[in-house]
């Protein structure tokens, strides 16, 4: 069946339809002049009359279902329908003009309101006096930036930002609907949600605020004019009626403001891609029109390149798009819907991939090869790269293929540069008297300053001119962190012995930070078998957060701490890297190959320990003490099989000096924190469990080699031991945390005990305690677990921190002191009064003959001095009784017998007499408290007399030391801490824990101590760079220090 023409507009004064419906074939020239011409006399209809489209509809279906033998019948139809149309909307024509113009002005008027309301809450802007206001769909300022970045959010766009906090989507806003903008008390509503204040945040009203399209009854325009009310004027009645007829059309008719019209020749000449982008002409295959207009971009018409997509699901080219919102303002090209950099997002994957498909013919000229449009910059590079070689031609008179220059001999070299060889010796003889050495200089200088490369050319021009090169980096980096500079202070010093001495001794801190990373973590590449469980193979992992395993959003908190981390095998790595001189120079010592490639048993001390309250006292501090923990690591030996037999062919000398133990983990917590100390800590043991049943290869020297290694957590105290093994606190009856004693079985046997505890045991016995099997009472399950309370989650050594062993009886010697002045032995019912009075009398004594000024919780330093024969001296001066002066003396004699014993780091080289007498003075000392000091120690026992007395000969033979696996080394740490964290003062503790991490490693260092060993030899000798210089011309590098003291920073 024959289609018919379409039908005129209603609008159209027609009277021979029906001969233009019976002749298709007429003059189309003759009714497009009459529609033009009628349409350019009147006013345009909106586009969505309701009236008018619906009339159109009925006209096309009845039109479309007719058959050729009802055409004259259908045309007289279609006459009488057009002539009633045809009044119909001359009457009503009039009418539709005024809605529109009212419509528009009231639509206008309604999106000016909108401007001055907040679009959270609904109030206005005009409330506040200084009228400040933030976009809806802008980038987040720099202010809610910073705080974002300092809570570790991520957040670039304030609609993300919105709909976390307020739960509402402003994405999908239309600006004739809803506001653009949104108050400055919606703003700081976000900026208390993200700070550290301590109340809640109370959103001002009930909920946000709903908009809805404009209408008769609306409340933003009512309320817009918000001011005395004026007198209601009376309305002229044939007014009033016309607006009531206008007001009754308006309901019908759905007014939408058309968009404006984008010039697209225009964004075209703002884009200019023709030369970068590719035309749809370029397809090998004739696609239709609109999957054609799917692929291109809707400002440039060229085939997507780097496509992204709006909100509003329009694709654009990422360059076109960028310069348009740049150009033409934050609207989208097609549809003027708000747009914003932030929002663009890349289109779906599948989208891309067949984009990626499409088969484009080349456009280079004389190449008609079909590519896919995802290989064709590689098929570019390929023309580019035959361009290039076209453009210089080698000129080779047969025989091989020229080779390049630096891949000859040296004096092939000399054949093919003899021309340009002599060329400079003529200019030389002719310019610079004959000096071809600083012509070529000259020359590289020049070229090395062509490509930018300043760094290489610097140092050619300092060696040019005679200076020198200066330090190298790493020294340079050791001498800052040796000395605690920070950034600033060690850019000026560098600056201000440049500018004095005009050389460049000390290297900049780029060069300084390009040093520092082969020292870290994360730079030498490793390899596991079996493969770690649970562990990422990637060696390029340097400091961590300690809870990047936590998934959290905005409003979700995780543990509230900081901590940053190594891996622990990276950090392991790291570690045999920095002594791999000393691996290989102890390999000579004993005669072995350079190229053993093991297995090598490296040997681990673990330590843990609380730092206690590390805030910066500015004023009187903050109102809760900030308490950090640090877990940390101390190669103690390593040792490799040769034959049946094993050689210790590294030990460490000092294993309790700060020098060698590096840390692991940093994090600011308090170490009674059972949950957070678990959080953090168990990915720290689960790669320590992996590593147990599992071998490191490593290439050491060039050769790959095999490590093992062995784990034995001893350098933690007491109090974290109970903590990480599950046990009760220090306060408990059960007094040991090496066997089962209680406190009243350990004061009546001083001695003989032996150590029973152990890692597997507690977790045993906590499963008893979870699960009660038996169904016993809670003394009964007590008495049964033997203390057990939490889960162990730590496996660490039974044994004796020397450390706090000493303090510990330390603390208690001073109590006998004490009560010795008090005679307590006679009067056991003192008084409060009068034990403060022989407190205070003993310290005013101490300070006048031992120079021990009093402290407030004792430490090692006192503990130290307290503990000799002349403090038992100077107390005996305060005691009348001779005898207890001598059970006083017998028993500090006793003890310093005793101490060497599990202070020493081998005692059976340094002490082997006392270690032999250790049995006997032990059992003295044990008699001596029972009987002369009863009334202190009858029925009780302190824990670390206990440990003193029952447990050190056991650890001795087990171990051989106890003072070299003490966790001096990590209490030593801790003032290090405060050192860099005032070093490296940050505005976020986040990277300010960072870089203490960071330098506190880089401290540890036995490759930079090697340095700082050379340099504090030379310090009494002064550091010439040039040696061929006068006096006057050089700088120690004392002075140089000196310099930056003498500089406020």
């Amino acid at each position: 069946m024959e289609r018919l023409p379409p039908l005129p507009p209603p609008t159209m004064n027609l009277s021979c339809m029906s001969e233009q419906i019976q002749k298709p074939y007429m003059k189309f020239s003759e009714w497009k002049f009459k529609l033009f011409k009628v349409r350019s006399l009147e006013k345009p209809l909106p586009e969505h009359n309701h009236l008018a489209n619906n009339d159109k509809g009925k006209m096309a279906a009845i039109l479309d279902n007719i058959t050729e033998e009802q055409t004259d019948a259908v045309g007289l139809m279609s006459q009488d329908l057009l002539q009633t149309d045809t009044g119909l909307n001359n009457s009503m024509e009039t009418m539709d003009k005024d809605v529109f113009h009212v419509n528009y002005r009231e639509n206008t008027t309604h999106q000016a309101n909108l401007q001055h309301l907040c679009r959270i809450c609904g109030g206005s802007f005009k409330t506040d006096p200084y009228k400040r206001s933030h976009p809806v769909h802008g980038p987040v300022d720099d202010e809610t930036q910073a705080l974002l970045r300092k809570k570790e959010k991520r957040a670039t766009s304030w609609p993300d930002l919105l709909a976390k906090i307020f739960k509402i989507d402003v994405r999908g806003d239309i600006d004739t609907i809803h506001p653009t903008q949104f108050c400055h008390n919606c703003w700081k509503v976000v900026q208390r949600k993200f700070s550290n204040a301590p109340s809640e945040v109370y959103f001002p009203r009930k909920g946000t605020m709903e908009w809805h399209p404009h209408s008769s009854s609306c409340d933003v325009c009512g309320t817009s004019s918000r001011g005395v009310k004026r007198k209601k004027q009376a309305l002229n009645p044939q007014t009033s009626k016309k607006l009531r007829i206008i007001a009754g059309r308006a309901q019908q008719i759905r007014h939408l403001r058309n968009p404006k019209q984008v010039n697209k020749s225009l964004m075209k000449k703002i884009v200019n891609c023709k030369k970068i982008h590719l035309s749809t002409n370029v397809l090998a295959v004739d696609y239709p029109a609109d999957f054609v207009k799917s692929i291109s971009c809707q400002v440039c018409e060229h085939i997507l390149a780097d496509p992204v997509e709006t909100t509003c699901k329009h694709l654009f080219c990422r360059v076109c798009i960028f310069k348009c919102l740049r150009v033409m303002g934050s609207y989208c090209p097609a549809c003027r819907y708000p747009c914003f950099p932030t929002d663009l997002m890349s289109p779906v994957k599948s989208f891309l991939s067949i984009l990626n498909s499409l088969a484009i013919r080349c456009p280079v000229k004389d190449c008609h090869e079909e590519v896919f449009l995802g290989k064709y910059s590689h098929h570019l590079s390929s023309h580019k790269e035959e361009k290039d070689k076209e453009g210089y031609v080698h000129i080779n008179k047969g025989g091989r293929p020229r080779q390049h220059l630096l891949s000859l001999t040296r004096r092939a070299q000399k054949h093919r540069l003899r021309e340009l060889k002599l060329q400079v010796k003529t200019f030389a003889e002719k310019e610079e008297g004959g000096d071809v050495r600083s012509v070529c200089l000259t020359l590289f200088l020049l070229a090395l300053r062509a490509r930018n490369e300043h760094r290489q050319a610097d140092e050619l021009e300092a060696i040019m001119q005679g200076k020198g090169s200066g330090l190298p980096p790493a020294v340079c980096l050791a001498i800052r962190v040796n000395t605690f500079l920070s950034c600033s202070q060690y850019h000026k010093m560098y600056r201000t012995v440049k500018a004095i001495t005009g050389r460049q001794i000390f290297q900049p801190l780029h060069a300084l930070r390009s040093a520092e990373k082969a020292l870290l973590p994360g730079y030498h590449p490793f390899e596991w078998t079996p493969p770690l469980k649970n562990v990422s193979s990637n060696t390029e992992v340097g400091i961590i957060d300690g809870l990047s395993g936590i998934q959290h959003l905005v409003d979700d908190y995780p543990v509230d701490t900081i901590a940053k981390r190594f891996r622990y095998d990276a950090a392991l790595v790291s570690a045999l890297m920095d002594m791999e001189e000393d691996i290989l120079e102890g390999l000579k010592s004993h005669d072995l190959d350079d190229y053993m490639k093991g297995p090598f048993t490296v040997v681990i001390k673990e330590s843990c320990d609380g730092m206690g309250d590390v805030s910066e006292k500015h004023g009187c501090g903050p109102a809760v003490p900030e308490k950090a923990v640090r877990f940390s690591f101390t190669l103690m030996s390593i040792t490799v099989a040769h034959g049946k037999e094993s050689i210790k062919i590294f030990e460490e000398n000092k294993p309790n000096s700060e020098l060698c133990c590096k840390p692991l983990c940093l994090m600011l917590a308090d170490e009674s924190d059972h949950e957070t100390l678990t959080a953090i800590l168990s990915p720290l043991v689960a790669e320590r469990e992996a590593m147990k049943s599992s071998s490191l290869v490593l290439e050491m020297g060039g050769i790959p080699r095999s490590f093992k290694f062995i784990f034995r957590g001893t350098g933690y105290d007491e109090k974290l031991v109970r903590e990480v093994e599950g046990l009760e606190a220090s306060g408990s009856s059960y007094i040991c945390t090496l066997c089962d004693a209680t406190r009243l079985e350990a004061s009546q046997n001083l001695i003989l005990h032996s150590i029973t505890r152990s890692h597997a045991e507690n977790l045993e016995r906590y499963e008893v305690w979870r699960s009660n099997p038996y169904h016993e009472t809670v003394d009964e399950l007590r008495d049964r677990v033997k203390g057990v309370s939490a889960k162990p989650f730590i496996e660490t050594v039974p044994s004796i921190d020397a450390l706090h062993c000493d303090i510990g009886n330390a603390t208690e010697f001073y109590k006998i002191f004490q009560f010795e002045i008090g005679e307590v032995y006679k009067n056991p019912d003192a008084s409060k009064e009068e034990r403060k009075r022989w407190q205070s009398t003993l310290d005013k004594h101490l300070r006048k003959k031992m120079n021990l000024k009093p402290v407030t919780r004792m430490n090692g330093n006192f503990a130290r001095k307290l503990m000799s024969k002349e403090t038992v001296e100077a107390v005996c001066e305060l005691i009348k009784c001779e005898k207890r002066h001598e059970a006083l003396k017998e028993l500090m004699d006793l003890y310093l017998k005793m101490k060497p014993v599990w202070r020493s780091s081998c005692p059976t080289k340094e002490c082997p007499e006392l270690v032999c007498q250790y049995s006997f003075n032990s059992q003295r000392f044990a008699e001596l408290l029972s009987t002369k000091f009863s009334y202190r120690y009858e029925g009780k026992i302190t824990n670390y007399f206990h440990k003193t007395l029952a447990h050190v000969q056991e650890i001795i033979e087990r171990d051989g030391s106890i003072g070299a696996w003490a966790s001096e080394g990590n209490e030593s740490g801790n003032k290090l801490f405060r050192r860099f964290r005032k070093m490296n003062a940050r505005q976020s503790k986040c990277y300010e824990m960072e870089d203490v991490l960071k330098h506190h490693w880089l401290y540890t260092s036995k490759h930079l101590q090697k340095f700082m060993n050379a340099h504090n030899m030379l310090k009494s000798q002064g550091f010439a760079v040039n040696p061929d210089q006068s006096i006057g011309d050089f700088m120690t590098l004392e002075d140089s220090l000196e310099i930056t003291d003498s500089i406020e920073f």
